[in-house]
């Protein structure tokens, strides 16, 4: 038999392991020892800030103070005396009938975008706008992320003498309206846990309603003359707030029945009626019929596959309700008659895939012509489109100096005027 043979066995050894061996040396101020010996005292623990946490302004109203350029302008107090000058006109727009949607058309076409109608108004991404009834000057409106609310006048040349920053909030500011009742106020409401309203007559910002425990995602006016509001929160609840009541405090708090509230819409005709866009369900609500727990919807759309950024009625009838979600639709509802149900009219293809860094898309009525959406559009090159409630596209706005995405847009109330914001506080104005 033949022994396989063995391998050799290793001859390397193992050192000893010495005895009386001194270790390492180690840094007595990494071992909190002093050079005596004696072990230092513990170093306090300083508290420090998380990066979603901010603190809030103090309560009470504030001086609109500029952050662009010096208070003392001589163009900023030009440009209050304007805003005084308005508060003593109507803000009423004259009501006429829908226009033909080619007479529609024929006025979209002539609008256009230059150089002079784009600048970077506020810093860091737009997350609402407004535009100004104004039919003699051409004001826009934006509130961003980082707490700003921008004011550009277009009639001011050069375009850089018309922009005026501010910051009333230190959060994003996700609703932004001018009142009804007196146009020169403007109100703005903010993640922050605060709802303001900015009085350029007085040059200040004042505070309507505060709530340090909770924060706030979108707001409407439940009457015409701007008395009381209907507030949104992002944990669900909601808060009517009456302006003629001293103080900052709600008159109600509501406990909705959804987890969350993106938006909030009062009926442009019955005002007892509001809408709200939660994350897959909207649901719309009676004023009248409201109690602090167990409220439910008087109607509730359950439609929508994935999560929801926004529900509008339309603007002059009510009769209409669109809504955006995020499976890439636009949906349009028939609300002429609010009951149990009501019926899905047209669902329209329409990418709203923005991304993480984009603002969201949020269909919006065009304030004149309430048949039809304004919507922003990932296509190339960049554009943004109006569709009619039929689902046809009614027309896009495209130019060489739009060259990004305009994820939130408004338009004038009574004149052909359009304002699109982007992600980097960017606003683009077509016009006729």
């Amino acid at each position: 038999m033949i022994k396989k043979r063995q391998p050799p066995e290793s001859k390397r050894k193992k050192p000893k392991k010495r005895e009386n061996e001194i270790g390492c040396r180690r840094s007595m101020r990494l071992l909190k020892v002093d050079p005596s010996g004696v072990p230092l005292p513990p170093t306090p623990i300083q508290p420090t800030l998380l990066e979603d946490e901010t603190p809030m302004l103090p309560p009470g109203p504030l001086e609109m103070t500029l952050e662009n350029r010096d208070d003392n302008n001589e163009l900023f107090k030009g440009f209050l005396q304007t805003w005084a000058e308005m508060s003593k006109t109507s803000s009423k727009n004259t009501e006429k009938g829908l226009s033909s949607i080619k007479s529609y058309k024929d006025n979209l076409n002539g609008m256009v975008i230059s150089e002079d109608t784009v600048y970077k108004v506020t810093k860091g991404p737009v997350f609402s706008l407004a535009v100004h009834p104004s039919v003699t000057r051409t004001l826009i409106a934006a509130g961003a992320k980082s707490g700003q609310v921008g004011l550009w006048d277009l009639t001011q040349q050069p375009k850089e003498d018309g922009v005026y920053v501010f910051y009333p909030h230190t959060q994003p500011v996700s609703c932004l309206y001018f009142s009804p009742a007196n146009p020169a106020h403007i109100l703005s409401l903010s993640y922050d846990g605060t709802l303001r309203c900015g009085d350029f007559s007085k040059a200040i910002f004042e505070e309507v309603y505060r709530n340090e425990r909770s924060s706030f995602s979108s707001f409407d006016f439940l009457a015409e003359d701007a008395s009381t509001l209907i507030v949104g929160h992002w944990d669900g609840n909601m808060s009517l707030v009456d302006r003629r009541t001293p103080g900052t405090s709600y008159e109600k708090l509501i406990n909705s029945s959804l987890t969350k509230i993106r938006t909030v819409h009062v009926h442009p005709v019955h005002r007892q009626y509001f809408i709200t866009a939660g994350l897959r369900d909207i649901h719309i609500y009676d004023a009248r019929h409201l109690n602090p727990r167990g409220n439910q919807p008087l109607v509730s759309l359950t439609e929508h596959e994935k999560s929801i950024a926004s529900a509008y009625f339309s603007p002059l009838t009510g009769n209409r309700v669109v809504t955006t979600c995020a499976d890439c639709k636009l949906r349009i509802f028939d609300s002429s008659c609010i009951s149990s149900q009501i019926p899905l009219l047209t669902t329209i293809r329409h990418n709203t895939i923005t991304g993480r860094w984009l603002t969201r898309f949020q269909a919006t009525w065009d304030p004149k012509q309430e048949d039809c959406v304004i919507v922003g559009s990932m296509a190339h090159p960049r554009r943004v489109e109006i569709f009619h409630e039929t689902g046809k596209k009614v027309h896009s706005f495209l130019g060489e100096c739009l060259a990004s995405v305009c994820s939130i847009n408004a338009m004038h109330p009574t004149q052909y005027i359009l304002a699109g914001g982007n992600s980097s506080g960017k606003i683009h104005v077509f016009m006729n």
